[in-house]
């Protein structure tokens, strides 16, 4: 059998390189013929570009002045300039490439939107909260909110975010879906608020005198609303005083503004009471000792507490010191009579 070798003759290096400049030249070459295109569009994207801000500031413009509607209409401005910019991207992308269509683009899109949905779901999340946050508008920027543990002023609301300042100078960032999905307290949401206090007084004080006096310094105090007005209930009987609860409402319900009216009318309903003699007992705790031994344990007549059985007879109340010069004198005759006893039996 004979077997012939065909020997492959080794490339030539000029036409190699004959070859790679005839495709260099003919890229130079395609790139000058479609140099009017190339700036066309990017002419074409620029001009969408600034139409895009120009939209944005338009709209941003229109909803400054309405308290309603102004966050709303950031949010509706950025989507409209990112709009722009989209279909301006569209237009410079037909011109630059003829054969590009816009379906094939929306093709891949939607066939990419799933995988992005499922790794950006939370991010998607909180973007569709916070654009039916901004619809609905719950809550606006400089409003005062309590979400959880959370309380401050409303500084931004963005579309995945909305961040509040705390009254101790720090800021919160709360993912929009959690806003949007639980319960929020809007302290400014109304022009007046009420606040409300209870007030111990004894109970030897009369109560509509003191209900009185209350109700005279809640009214007295400047800045207080006289529409609603102000009243007074007694709320509860307590241990060691009747509680008796002032409301009253106040404007602008502002955190700071509550706290300098709750500071004055505190101040007022105090010294009202003192002058005029109503106590404010501080909490007191009684004390009963029980005489009850070994001899005496059982016999219900010996104990100090409640009612005793079989004689019908109160028992008398005892003071503590009584009670302990009495048992210092006890302890002192048994002393004696141990010492008697010691003396005897040492003689």
């Amino acid at each position: 059998m004979i077997i012939a070798q065909v020997s492959t003759p080794p490339p030539d290096t000029k036409t190699e390189i004959i070859s790679a400049w005839d495709r260099t030249q003919l890229l130079i070459d395609n790139t000058i013929a479609r140099l009017p295109s190339i700036l066309l569009a990017i002419v074409v994207f620029i001009v969408f570009f600034f139409v895009a801000r120009a939209i944005k500031q338009t709209i941003r413009r229109l909803t400054r002045n309405r308290r309603n509607a102004r966050s709303l209409g950031m949010v509706l401005g950025r989507l409209a300039q990112g709009i722009t910019i989209l279909v301006g991207l569209f237009v410079a992308l037909t011109i630059l490439i003829p054969s590009f269509k816009v379906s094939d683009l929306v093709q891949l899109l939607g066939i990419s939107g799933v995988a992005v949905g499922f790794a950006f779901r939370d991010i998607l999340q909180n973007f569709l909260a916070g654009i039916l946050i901004l619809l609905t508008e719950p809550f606006e920027i400089n409003d005062q909110i309590v979400f959880k543990n959370f309380e401050g002023t409303v500084e931004n609301i963005e579309t995945r975010a909305t961040t509040i300042r705390t009254y101790d100078g720090r800021r919160i960032v709360i993912p929009n879906a959690e806003l949007f999905t639980n319960s929020v307290t809007v302290n400014t949401a109304f022009e007046n608020r009420r606040i409300e206090y209870d007030f111990g007084i004894g109970y030897g004080d009369d109560i509509d005198e003191a209900k009185q006096l209350i109700l005279e310094a809640i009214n007295e105090t400047e800045g207080v609303l006289q529409d609603p007005a102000a009243d007074v209930l007694v709320m509860d009987l307590a241990d060691f005083t009747v509680n008796i609860r002032g409301r009253w409402w106040i404007s602008p319900p502002r955190r700071s503004d509550t706290l300098d009216f709750r500071d004055r009318v505190l101040t007022a309903v105090k010294n009202k009471l003192t002058a005029n003699g109503i106590d404010m007992p501080f909490p007191t705790q009684q004390i009963l000792f029980h005489d009850q031994t070994e001899e005496t344990d059982g016999n219900r007549n010996r104990q100090r507490e409640g009612w005793p059985a079989g004689s019908g007879k109160v028992p008398q109340s005892r003071s503590i010191s009584a009670s302990l010069s009495k048992l210092i004198k006890s302890q002192s005759s048994e002393d004696r009579e141990g010492n008697g006893k010691t003396s005897t039996i040492d003689q």
